[in-house]
């Protein structure tokens, strides 16, 4: 009698769990929704409504914006000596120093129009500041 006790008690050891976690899923596949005509709708995942991951920013994608910020908040002078800095600092972003530095150059355009804009020009990534204010205008 003993041993078919323990057997029963390992048996309910190892099924009730799995009952439980079944029995907790398929109760919460049909949830009642506030405004349903029906009162009852089925959860089912879709593609179209899952939301997309957010896309990680890159340093340079980083860097551009905190520029472009400082570019309106000071003057373009300054964010293309910050811009210098960086990639001296960090030689990783060398490579899209002139695709900032004309980003700034059509930014300083918008703000201060060409002729200002172009006074600020410095040697930063060649010419690409320059560039990007000629290319605005």
């Amino acid at each position: 009698m003993t041993h078919t006790a323990r057997r029963i008690g390992r048996t309910l050891a190892l099924v009730l769990p799995v009952v439980l976690v079944l029995s907790g899923t398929l109760a919460v596949t049909r949830v009642p929704w506030a405004g349903t005509s029906n009162g009852t709708q089925m959860l089912t995942a879709s593609t179209k409504e899952v939301s997309v991951r957010a896309k990680t920013r890159t340093p340079q994608d980083i860097l551009r914006d905190k520029l472009l910020t400082e570019l309106q908040e000071k003057n373009p002078g300054t964010a293309l000596t910050h811009l210098q800095r960086e990639v001296e600092s960090r030689p990783s972003l060398a490579s899209h120093c002139m695709s900032i530095a004309r980003s700034l150059g059509r930014a300083a355009v918008e703000r201060y129009g060409p002729t200002r804009a172009q006074s600020f020009s410095r040697p930063v990534c060649d010419t690409s500041f320059a560039y990007g204010v000629a290319h605005q205008h």
